[in-house]
This record gives structure tokens, sequence and C-alpha cells, in this order.
């Protein structure tokens, strides 16, 4: 199963079955149970029941793929591709603490510099205790530039820093760590706003993207999680974490399909190369249960 053989997939087209309204139950369920959400949920077995009328399918095996067909679809759409188009570009990463964020900026950081860019790290998240220090860590073990500061430091002040320095070493990226914002806290999420306007004082019509980091286990709470950041941040992308334990992997379907914001990477494990693009017909047949 490729990629994503550790999410948990549906079963259900394992077995052989009619195409009946016992099917059509049991597959609602099994998404709905799969993070997917009631609407999505919904929507895509009547969509299936539709199309399966249309083209005359008769087999479980036919039902899948045209499941998946349609799963790709709602997964599809959005640019996947990180705007880098100016020098500097930058890279903003936002999420609640303990999704990840950390380790995916250096994840992203590697994959770049693959890429050949020059890349700078930004320690912007100046509330958690040694969030620099782990972020220093990710600088060394892929070789980038980190700029920093002491604990508690204004977020703002070292992001400008940040782009001081990258305009001095002529970085091509600049990728910068936010605090881990519950998105119930408005005074957090105001200092995001604050840095986005450093970013077009100092950076004026550079490209930007800001990625929202989301732990694939959290089911529903993701989709909330995106929709309060979305109101503040401007979300350009998302990245899926931990889909190496016990993620389900349907809240990708309610995310993009509701917000339209298109999956752009998702994490794979704990080491520098496990950031994989995504790929939406990968997903939808592993999610499925089918082999890629």
């Amino acid at each position: 199963m490729g990629l994503f053989k550790k999410i948990k997939k549906i079963n259900l087209f394992s077995h052989s079955k009619e195409l009946n309204e016992d099917f059509y139950d049991e597959l609602e369920e099994a998404l709905i149970l799969s993070d997917m959400g009631m609407d999505p949920s919904l929507e895509a077995v009547e969509e299936l029941r539709a199309r399966v009328k249309e083209r005359k399918l008769k087999t479980t095996e036919e039902a899948r793929a045209c499941l998946c067909e349609i799963l790709t679809e709602r997964l599809g759409g959005g640019d996947r591709e990180l705007d880098l188009s100016t020098k500097p570009s930058i890279v903003l990463v936002i999420g609640v603490n303990g999704v990840g964020k950390t380790t995916t900026i250096g994840k992203l950081a590697a994959r770049l510099k693959g890429e050949g860019k020059s890349v700078l790290l930004c320690a912007g998240d100046t509330f958690r205790a040694a969030a620099a220090d782990q972020l220093e860590i990710w600088a060394n073990r892929t070789g980038v530039d980190i700029v920093r500061q002491h604990e508690g430091a204004d977020p703002g002040a070292v992001v400008y820093d940040a782009i001081c320095a990258a305009k001095a070493r002529g970085a091509d990226v600049i990728i910068c760590d936010t605090a881990g914002r519950l998105h119930n806290k408005q005074n957090l999420m105001n200092e995001l706003g604050k840095i986005s306007r450093i970013i077009d004082r100092e950076l004026p019509g550079a490209a930007r993207e800001t990625l929202l980091v989301l732990d694939a286990a959290t089911g529903q709470n993701g989709l909330i999680q995106a929709e309060k950041f979305m109101e503040t941040a401007g979300i350009t992308g998302i990245i899926l974490t931990k889909l190496d334990g016990t993620a389900k992997g349907g809240i990708v379907v309610a995310v993009a399909e509701k917000l339209q914001i298109p999956v752009k990477f998702v994490g794979l494990g704990e080491g520098v190369e496990d950031l994989a693009p995504f790929d939406p017909e990968a997903f939808a047949r592993a999610l499925l249960g089918e082999e890629t």
C-alpha cells in the first residue's frame, strides 16, 4: 500500500457483498468512523449511488474503484506545489502544540535543501520552553542556518531578524516556526497577525505560504482547528502528520472539501526523509484498502 500503508483502511470491500442498501449503510458508517465526518461521508455515498446506477456497476470491486475516483476528485482541488517564486520566499508554519510542527519544519528544510535551495530557519516560537533548542537541533541535523533569540523574546523581533539575515545571506527560503497557538486563544492569534504585518512590511510582494500542521489522529477536532486558523491566518496548505501511527486518515477529506485547502505534504515517520508530497489517488486507494 505504499506511502499510506499504516492508515486505518476500510475493509468493507474485501468481502463479497451485493450493492444493496445494507452495503451502502455499512459504507456510510465506515466512512464516518474513518473521521471523514457526517456530511462528507453521506455526500460521497450518495454520489457513489448515482455513479453505480449510471454505469450499471455490479461488484464491490467496481464500487471501490468508483468511490476511489470520487474521493480523489474531492481531495484533488487546489495547487499542491509550494510557491517559492521570490528570493527570499517565506513559509509560515502554524498549528497547535503536539502536532509535530518542529519535526515537520526540519523535514521540510531538508527537502528544500535537497532541491538546491538555501534555507534559513526562524525560531519564532519563543513561548514554549526549549522550542528554539529543538529547532536548532534540526538546523544542525539538516545543515541549514537558524535565527533565534532567548525564550520569551518578541516573536515579531525574531521574524524581523530572520528576514534581515535572509536578505544579507541571499537565502532562498525562510521557514518560520510559530507558537503552538490554541485556536481559542485570541492573544496568540493576534501575535500571528503581528508577524504577518512584519512580513508584509519587510518583504512586500514576497511569495508566502502559510502551512497548517494537523495531526492525522485528531479526528474532527482537526477540522475545528483548521476552520479557526483559516479565519485568522489565510492558510495556503495543510501538512498532515503522524500517518505512521493509528491515524484513520479520513479527516483529510473533510478539511480539503469543506475549506478548499489543498493538502501539500504528509508526514510518515520521524526520519528526516519522512515527508512526502500528498498524492490524492494513492491516499484514497489506501483508505479504501486497495494496494497502491
